[in-house]
């Protein structure tokens, strides 16, 4: 049977030097993605096209030999597959035609798949195209997440948007959650069958969240999608990422269901080791050490290492690598973790 370290890990296996991935780890600072890039034309052309698509999931393992790969895609092809424009602006993000109340129930879920069928020949392809001990990530972005960008037709500061219309239109927010919901676990389960190993769920915005708010936005759409993924495929790991989620971080895998936690750089490594006591959790370094390099990275690195690393843990940044972050550091980064196991 294949042995693929951030698989066992995600299952509480123990490992030093923990195995690595970043997220955003297929991106613009490189050079051969952004040379992928200018060939696919646009964005979304660059995600719907198999060949743009595992080309630039392969380029970051190619390049620096990380212990997973995570399929190349974007959390917003879900809305764009329920019938939402979508379309990506040079300087500005992502666009879609802001939805209100009545717009929830015009979402489209026929041909649902037959629209996201691009993405799942991708992932066909990278299990095939992939070391056999590499694992393949899937994901899809967490319905809270998701409805921000629906509801605000872009990405602010806040989501004061999302969350007036959340306070305003309550029955139309929790239908369109539950929506996402089941269609984001639709969408999970099909890269599983495609060849995903592990699935990670990103909740970016959770931080922005009162209390009541993350009991209901976050994590009851998220056990929706946990529940329904595990009916079909109970052992395949998932990965909860409620980003800014701080104190409510306590709890959230249990009642999320989760199976790994991953933690942004703003969780202290106290908590994060009270957490790591129910099970595996992945992150955290700061993506401005990885830019910054020296002193600042070796410490980050050090520092996690040194409270977390006996595992079980996945390591990994708190948030996604930046455009600026030069090739050199994360050569860095990954050279000082793997040497400390022979250390």
């Amino acid at each position: 049977m294949t042995k693929r370290r951030v698989v066992d890990v995600l299952n509480g296996e123990r490992q030093f030097p923990p195995p690595i991935w970043m997220m955003r780890q297929a991106g613009r600072y490189l050079p051969e993605y952004r040379a992928a890039r200018e060939k696919a034309g646009s964005f979304l052309d660059l995600c719907y096209t198999p060949d743009f698509a595992v080309e630039v999931t392969l380029q970051p393992i190619r390049r620096f030999g990380f212990d997973a790969a995570i399929l190349f895609s974007d959390i917003l092809v879900v809305p764009h597959a329920l019938g939402r424009n979508l379309r990506f602006e040079e300087g500005r993000g992502p666009i879609l035609d802001p939805i209100d109340p009545d717009g929830v129930g015009r979402l489209k879920t026929e041909g649902f798949h037959d629209h996201l069928e691009p993405v799942y020949e991708t992932v066909r392809r990278l299990r095939g195209a992939l070391p056999t001990e590499t694992t393949l990530i899937g994901f899809c972005g967490a319905p809270w997440t998701v409805a921000t960008y629906m509801i605000a037709g872009h990405g602010t500061p806040d989501q004061a948007p999302a969350r007036l219309f959340a306070y305003r239109f309550p029955e139309a927010m929790e239908q369109l959650l539950m929506i996402l919901a089941d269609q984001s676990a639709a969408y999970l389960k099909r890269q599983i069958a495609a060849g995903a190993d592990v699935v990670q769920i990103f909740d970016s915005w959770a931080g922005v969240l009162d209390e009541a708010s993350f009991e209901a936005f976050c994590v009851a759409p998220m056990r929706r999608i946990v529940e329904d993924v595990r009916k079909s495929y109970p052992r395949v790991p998932i990965i909860g990422f409620p980003r800014g989620a701080g104190s409510l971080y306590g709890g959230f895998r249990e009642k999320a269901g989760v199976t790994a936690l991953g933690l942004d750089w703003s969780v202290p490594l106290t908590q994060a080791a009270d957490l790591q006591g129910a099970g595996a959790v992945q992150g955290n370094l700061d993506p401005l050490r990885l830019v910054a390099g020296g002193k600042a990275l070796d410490e980050g690195v050090d520092a996690i290492l040194g409270v977390l690393g006996q595992g079980p843990l996945v390591f990994n940044l708190g948030h996604g690598i930046t455009p600026e972050t030069p090739i050199a550091h994360v050569e860095r980064m990954i050279e000082r973790i793997r040497k400390a196991g022979a250390a």
